[in-house]
């Protein structure tokens, strides 16, 4: 039959049946495998924190790449990345569904459905991943660099595309105990996303093994297998080095304030009692950092807003506010606390900034930082005018959008040192923490953790050590109701509040380590490890082929 005599349908859509009917075989046969290779992801997961279980971390990786590897062309490669990265994100960031029920404009199921969505678009890493390794895939070392370099780079894009997400980056999970960095510690010379690489290519050797292992090789198999999970727990075992001590007095507070109660006016003086009690001098006339966490202060302490901006703030004036901070932190003390800026058009707030305000002993904001990377729909919304139209609301309550700062700052304090600036989120981004032209003594972190559950304070403090550990500086981060710490250069967790305390926590600021490989290099290192084990994997490919 010729095109004419051939119905509409066959003659417009008949080119499409032979694909539609291929691409319904594989949803077919990537069923119950599909189900399958999320639920390895989900196990992947269990690797961070709260529960640290990376043994199975290194488990699932190694058994998505003994699959990948066995699979016959790239695009099925990508589809087992992306089905193994659904699963594995769903678990792991499941603490942001928690966040929709502090949000009255919002329905709780939706947190759920935001979290999969999220997680259908962080999946798209790893399936990059996994294809580009595919095509390194040849024979025992190529495979194992191929995938370990086509991680760290995909990985990385997490990090930048669309101002970046990179929580849980699978070098977290070589995270030790509070007092054991383990294998997190070789961050000061790979970088975050060269950790992610190492576990890749750890996992790449058990997959190895297994192959070996059923091939017959039940020795050199098996040695291959548990090698590096035997790497992992000597490194887990061993204590991070000693940190002398410091010279820099502290003071830092986590007030235990509950998140439904943060934003109500009805709390404000007894939010401010709570901290203030916990904030006062032992030694008077000590100079000392007192930190408090982010919206810490729930006063408007700048001048130059109208007069009924400052009706819950102590007097109604921003000038005794301070001077009420300033009693309690006492003669030589200075406050480092979150707080709100507003901007104005007339009298109207049509925008603000998160920031860090820093309060002397006279009452006076000696010190400023306002918040450069904001959460996107927590912070501002994206496309707000369209998306409000559709009933798209921010998870923070609010009209208007924060506005961004200038990044990464050191705040000269003089005798309580140059302290690098990073509110809450912020601390997550590898490389992007510290002003490369003036490197601070140590990182303030101060941060707001209540909205996300007993999942996502625990991630946060991990990445924050992964910072330290980078950086080769101390991280001293506190938060509303946990988890609060003071982490040293090594990565050590020196003292901790946990979530649901209220808890004081004084001592000396760890002293800086030397700039670190990392802190000289930044991303770049990590990018540039990547670039090089493909190449060694295109290389080996090569020599085998031939």
């Amino acid at each position: 039959m010729d095109d004419a005599a051939k119905p509409w349908h066959d003659k417009y859509f008949g080119k499409y049946k032979r694909k539609a009917k291929l691409f319904a075989r594989a949803c077919w046969h990537w069923g119950w495998r599909g189900a399958a290779l999320a639920a390895i992801g989900a196990i992947g997961a269990l690797g961070f924190q709260p529960l640290g279980l990376w043994p199975l971390t290194l488990f699932s990786v190694a058994l998505l790449l003994w699959i990948v590897a066995r699979l016959p062309h790239a695009g099925w490669a990508a589809l087992a990345g992306w089905l193994w990265g659904v699963g594995h994100f769903t678990l792991g960031l499941n603490w942001i569904a928690t966040a929709f029920t502090y949000q009255a404009k919002m329905p709780p199921w939706l947190g759920g459905l935001a979290v999969f969505l999220l997680s259908l678009y962080l999946a798209l890493f790893p399936a990059m991943a996994m294809a580009g390794g595919w095509f390194l895939r040849g024979k025992g070392v190529s495979r194992v660099l191929g995938f370990a370099g086509c991680w760290i780079l995909a990985e990385a894009l997490r990090g930048f595309l669309f101002t970046g997400f990179p929580w849980n980056p699978l070098g977290a999970a070589l995270l030790g105990g509070d007092a054991r960095p383990g294998l997190a510690s070789l961050g000061a010379w790979l970088g975050t996303y060269g950790l992610s690489g190492l576990v890749v290519a750890m996992a790449g050797v058990v997959a190895e093994g297994r192959m070996l292992w059923f091939a017959g090789q039940r020795r050199g198999g098996g040695a291959m297998m548990a090698g590096p999970f035997a790497a992992g727990l000597l490194a887990m075992a061993l204590p991070g080095p000693a940190t002398p001590q410091g010279h820099i007095a502290y003071t830092l507070i986590q007030p235990n304030i509950a998140q439904e109660d943060l934003d109500d006016p009805n709390h404000f003086e007894a939010q401010y009692v709570a901290s203030a009690k916990l904030s006062a001098p032992k030694t008077p006339g000590q100079k000392r950092l007192v930190l408090w966490p982010e919206s810490g202060v729930p006063d408007y302490v700048r001048d130059g807003y109208p007069a009924w901006y400052y009706q819950f703030t102590f007097g109604g004036d921003p000038w005794l506010a301070r001077w009420r901070l300033a009693r309690t932190i006492g003669a030589g003390g200075l406050l480092l606390t979150g707080t709100v800026d507003l901007d104005l058009k007339g009298v109207n707030a049509i925008g603000g900034q998160n920031v860090i305000a820093g309060i002397d002993d006279h009452g006076r904001i000696t010190a400023h930082y306002a918040k450069a990377h904001l959460v996107p729909f927590g912070e501002y919304l994206p496309a707000r005018d369209w998306l409000k139209q559709i009933g798209l609301e921010r998870l923070v309550p609010g009209d208007f959008d924060f506005r961004p700062g200038p990044g990464p700052e050191t705040l000269d304090l003089g005798a309580l040192g140059k302290a690098g600036m990073q509110i809450c989120y912020e601390i997550i981004f590898p490389g992007a923490v510290v002003d490369r032209t003036h490197r601070p003594d140590y990182i303030f972190n101060p941060s707001n953790d209540g909205w996300f559950g007993s999942w996502g304070p625990p991630q946060h403090l991990a990445q924050a050590r992964l910072r330290a550990i980078e950086e080769g500086l101390p991280v001293l981060r506190s938060t509303t109701n946990g988890v609060s710490a003071v982490v040293d250069g090594h990565g050590v967790i020196r003292q901790k509040a946990l979530r649901g305390q209220a808890a004081r926590l004084d001592g000396m600021v760890p002293p800086a380590l030397a700039p670190t490989l990392f802190a000289r290099w930044g991303n770049m290192l990590s990018i540039g490890i990547g670039l090089v084990l493909l190449m060694l994997a295109a290389l080996v490919l090569r020599r085998t082929r031939s």
